[in-house]
């Protein structure tokens, strides 16, 4: 009986490992990402948080960023003296434009047409907010330690206090730190 049965179930064990039936289900997660470093501090880490919302909200995922630490400056218009004296009305992340390789790169992964892509990273995090639904927050906290007015926070960012952050954090399925 021992030996009829062990073929049996190898034909069986291979069959579902080839159909893939052993692969769970793949479900929508909900993803936090930690945007924490500014535009001023490091470039690539705050320009990758839009890349990786999109790419998270077209696989199915619910995403929410986070704007924390030193980001809360690159979502505030006319941060530093210079731009207050000028009286400036651009966040920093309004003044960096989309390299056109990388505006190219995104209209071929995420298959949508060139003049649909964002030009600049305020735009990108508008889009993201506005088109497909992305929850866009920041520490209040900081902010009040920068000395930002919350008045001056980009519109698409909503300043929320540090209950509200633990309740983000308790929430995400995922947490992802740039």
């Amino acid at each position: 009986m021992k030996r009829r049965f062990a073929p049996l179930l190898m034909t069986f064990t291979a069959l579902v490992l080839s159909t893939g039936l052993w692969i769970p289900a793949a479900s929508a997660a909900n993803i936090l990402i930690h945007m924490k470093t500014s535009l001023a501090v490091d470039d690539a880490q705050i320009c990758a948080v839009p890349n990786v919302a999109w790419a998270a909200v077209k696989a199915g995922h619910k995403v929410t960023i986070l704007v924390d630490a030193s980001a809360v400056t690159s979502v505030t218009k006319g941060f530093g003296w210079f731009r207050k004296l000028i009286g400036s009305e651009s966040t920093a992340l309004d003044r960096a434009g989309l390299p056109e390789r990388e505006q190219q790169s995104l209209s071929e992964q995420m298959g949508v047409p060139l003049e649909q892509v964002p030009h600049n990273y305020g735009e990108y995090v508008d889009f993201l907010k506005n088109k497909l639904g992305v929850d866009i927050y920041g520490n209040q906290t900081m902010m009040l330690l920068y000395k930002i007015d919350p008045d001056r926070v980009a519109a698409s960012v909503t300043p929320i206090p540090l209950a509200k952050m633990v309740q983000l954090f308790e929430a995400a399925e995922q947490i992802l730190v740039y």
